[in-house]
């Protein structure tokens, strides 16, 4: 009941978000990332090192033809994100987080950032950010997390 109320107030309300991948790994899901991004009107944060190239073709079929419409910023480091928009309002996602994502103070121009497919975010980044941090709850003890794009989407 709580997810529907949280929808409901996100969809009378017009916000963008800033989607942050930290050093993503699989081309497909950037691509993917990539397409939900432009259709919910957020920006999308790419921070290196990617685990492809950006040319690569498996993240431009993901993304068909809307990849050259994207809002895309891509960083060298995570030092060099954090350096630019220290200033902002984040939401980490971890599945060692003990707050729930509905949980967030959901705001407009928000960064919502996660970490790469093999491991999540580093210590350093989920250590640093614990008020921040925040899980999407799995109900079946057979599965560790979910896919990068799905838990974005």
């Amino acid at each position: 009941m709580r997810l529907f109320y949280i929808l409901s107030s996100l969809q009378n309300q017009r916000m963008s978000f800033n989607i942050v991948l930290i050093e993503p790994e699989i081309p497909t899901n950037t691509g993917n990332i990539g397409r939900l991004s432009l259709a919910t009107g957020s920006k999308l944060h790419l921070v290196k090192p990617f685990g492809f190239e950006l040319s690569d073709k498996r993240v431009k079929r993901a993304g068909l033809d809307y990849w050259q419409h994207l809002d895309l910023k891509v960083y060298d480091s995570v030092a060099q994100f954090f350096d630019v928009h220290h200033d902002k309002s984040f939401a980490f996602f971890s599945s060692h987080a003990s707050k729930d994502y509905w949980d967030i103070a959901y705001q407009d121009d928000m960064f919502l950032v996660f970490g790469k497919e093999s491991v999540g975010l580093s210590a350093l980044i989920t250590k640093a950010h614990v008020d921040k941090l925040y899980k999407i709850p799995l109900h079946s003890q057979h599965i560790r997390s979910i896919n990068l794009a799905n838990a974005v989407g």
